[in-house]
């Protein structure tokens, strides 16, 4: 749904609300058009059944308002009397229409002062839970979201089983796109296994109006800083196609919404307006090598020959035990007599270990230049692969491009997908939404993000830009990390050198993981002390 159909939709709530309650504003002692006034109605709603001013803002607020809007509902008939618990269940059950029964047909009465602390502990317990989930909604969506590293595509620089604080103050909160899902929950409902949101699951359907239905157009909140060169970004995967987060089961026809889709964590290597090129597996913008910050290490796959082709499986151990204590998580597999090849190793790693006196070669694996490597934008006529990698130009607002037969591959996808319109190529001309063009002018920043375990990275190299909308937020801060995070809970084991870190900075980490225990626990006291002080002081 656009803006317009949102706001005739909001409209026709308003009629259907003051049709339902007018009669209940006057005899809480209001006029009846107050009923009917957008925003002003629910102001004033919120006087006659005395609670805060700020509710209002929670009732628009989306995802939050699916708690707040039947609390509204079951809070209006206890204001006129009606507050069982079977009031309650029918309130919510017709979906707020209860109050038109109570407005048309019972005669009920305004209950001035009425009682607002929950009759039963259990009534305490539901609200307080309630409202628990409320503000930790509001945290969760537009101020601070946990995630945990599942792959190991930063791996050195952002370990698997690092817990992180997203920051979405950073570069501006996105408001929730998906109004109908479970607070706080984002793609699947843990054990039950089924959907966290309203979605469309029809093939037939997903380019239609239909799968746009109860979503809201794209919004976000200013933020005070903007995406940086090597920055850590947190964003929804441009190519989702996975039905669930938790089972591996890709389906490019399969539609996800913007902010529902798989939550991923890379480096920001190219900004917008940027030329990017990778030779052998460097990244290299406007023609100068980046250069990364302090904390991170590149990882590429490396081919060992050993001297002795025939050496023992103990000796083979015995020797890349060297790489296991440059911290190297499975270091290395046989591809033939004497040759073992290193997942993944840093620089550093591979310079302590390739004078080793048994070791006779040490060789980086990167492809070669111009051979076509199934990578973005899988066209043939663009022979790049993981380690050498264009020029690509990525897209900035409001630059233009020439757009030809040639080239559209590198923005058709952008073009459709990002920024809805259709085009193609039509003989030896691109048509552009029925007309024949020969340039286009992006509507959107588009970033490029990569991992720095460059051969074991799914990254833009394989489903190109990322668009600014589909950008979550910042990696502020490591508050826990488990290594063996995906091996059972018996092979867990913590790293107390990354619990509570900053995830940016410089030099080796620093813990702050005592002075927050200090804190907490000094404040704890301190506010045990100040009670008993003031009960003594009562003379309690």
């Amino acid at each position: 749904m656009n803006w317009t159909e949102w706001l005739i939709f909001f409209l026709i709530i308003q009629v259907i609300h003051g049709l339902g309650t007018w009669k209940l504003y006057v005899k809480a002692g209001r006029q009846a058009w107050e009923a009917f006034i957008p925003l002003y109605n629910a102001v004033i709603l919120m006087k006659i059944i005395t609670r805060p001013w700020w509710w209002v803002i929670l009732i628009f607020l989306p995802i939050v308002n699916l708690i707040m809007i039947p609390a509204v509902w079951v809070e209006t008939a206890r204001g006129f009397g009606k507050d069982t618990k079977l009031d309650a269940l029918i309130c919510i059950l017709t979906l707020g229409f209860y109050l038109y029964y109570l407005n048309y047909i019972e005669d009920v009465s305004f209950v001035e002062n009425r009682r607002l602390k929950p009759k039963t502990s259990a009534g305490e317990w539901i609200t307080s839970i309630l409202f628990a989930i409320v503000a930790a909604t509001i945290v969760h969506t537009y101020f601070f979201q946990p995630f945990v590293i599942p792959s190991s595509s930063l791996e050195k620089s952002l370990l698997v089983g690092d817990f992180l604080v997203v920051s979405k103050i950073h570069y501006g909160a996105r408001a929730p796109m998906t109004t109908v899902g479970t607070p706080m929950v984002h793609d699947t409902i843990p054990v039950a296994g089924i959907k966290s949101y309203l979605y469309n699951d029809n093939y037939e359907k997903r380019n239609t109006a239909w799968q746009n239905k109860l979503q809201l157009p794209y919004f976000r909140f200013p933020g005070f800083q903007s995406i940086k060169n090597n920055d850590y970004v947190v964003f929804g995967q441009p190519a989702d196609t996975l039905r669930n987060m938790d089972i591996f089961t890709p389906d490019r026809n399969y539609y996800k919404p913007i902010d529902k889709k798989t939550n991923l964590v890379k480096r920001c290597v190219a900004i917008p307006g940027d030329t990017l090129e990778i030779r052998e597996g460097y990244v290299y913008i406007n023609g100068k090598k980046n250069e990364l910050p302090d904390r991170a290490q590149l990882q590429f796959s490396y081919d060992v020959k050993l001297k002795n082709p025939l050496a023992s499986q103990a000796d083979v151990n015995r020797i890349l035990k060297v790489l296991e204590r440059a911290d190297i998580d499975d270091p290395f597999y046989q591809i033939s007599n004497g040759t073992y090849r290193i997942s993944a190793a840093s620089d550093k790693a591979i310079a302590a270990f390739k004078n080793h006196p048994e070791v006779a070669s040490v060789k980086k694996n990167i492809q070669e230049k111009g051979v076509y490597g199934d990578v973005f934008p899988r066209d043939p006529y663009y022979s790049w692969n993981v380690d050498f990698f264009g020029p690509l130009y990525i897209p900035k607002a409001g630059t233009t491009t020439e757009l030809t037969p040639q080239n559209l591959p590198l923005y058709d996808r952008l073009i459709q997908e990002y920024e809805g319109h259709n085009v193609y190529v039509r003989g030896n001309e691109v048509v552009l939404d029925g007309k024949v063009v020969n340039s286009y002018t992006f509507e959107k920043d588009y970033y490029w993000m990569m991992g720095d375990n460059r051969h074991n990275s799914v990254d833009a190299r394989a489903w190109g830009y990322v668009p600014f909308d589909h950008v979550i937020g910042k990696p502020v801060f490591i508050w826990m990390s488990i290594d063996g995070i995906n091996n059972g809970l018996k092979n867990w084991s913590f790293r107390w050198d990354r619990i509570f870190t900053t995830v940016n900075g410089e030099g080796e980490r620093v813990s702050y993981l005592i002075p927050f225990l200090v804190v907490v626990f000094g404040l704890t006291f301190f506010n045990r002390w100040r009670k008993k002080k003031k009960l003594k002081s009562e003379g309690k």
